[in-house]
């Protein structure tokens, strides 16, 4: 994939983050995405789960803004998103996957009902939620599986998070 393909891939994932398509990104995004989740999956903000969850997404923002909020006004554009990749992730998804990690740690915890890890089921809503087509959620779940044990485990999470959102394509 080529630099200009790339930067397009890129450009199409920053929707995914703009939560609210004020055609910015910031902390909004991500606490609005944390109240979302614990919607869906009935876990109250209050709550340890719930508390993680907005702690996990704090960090997350923060990192994503440590990394693309170059003009330090607290949201990032869509090209500061796009900048921030192609310079500090193409060669380096496990960068994002570890500013990631806190968050989808606590994805995991509030949609993991009995406590033995996440089905596809519980994947693909967590993806409706966040904004994904229905089709493809349901799609990226069932693939995600790959051992087909009816568990993703948070690494396999971690590894695709990092590699929809930053690694070109071979």
């Amino acid at each position: 994939m080529d630099s200009a393909e790339y930067e397009r891939k890129i450009a199409s994932r920053f929707a995914a983050f703009d939560q609210d398509g004020n055609g910015y990104i910031d902390r909004e995004d991500f606490s609005g995405a944390a109240a979302a989740l614990l919607g869906e999956f009935s876990v109250t903000a209050r709550s340890e789960r719930g508390q993680a969850l907005y702690s996990g997404a704090e960090a997350f923002w923060q990192g994503m803004a440590g990394i693309a909020d170059v003009d330090g006004d607290q949201r990032v554009s869509r090209q500061e998103f796009v900048t921030g990749a192609v310079k500090r992730l193409r060669d380096n998804p496990e960068r994002f996957a570890e500013i990631a990690r806190p968050f989808l740690h606590a994805v995991i915890a509030v949609a993991d009902a009995d406590g033995s890890g996440l089905t596809p089921a519980s994947v693909e809503r967590v993806l409706r939620v966040l904004g994904v087509e229905p089709g493809v959620a349901s799609e990226a779940a069932r693939t995600l599986d790959a051992d087909e044990d009816g568990r993703i485990d948070e690494e396999e999470l971690l590894k695709a998070f990092a590699a929809y959102y930053v690694t070109p394509e071979p």
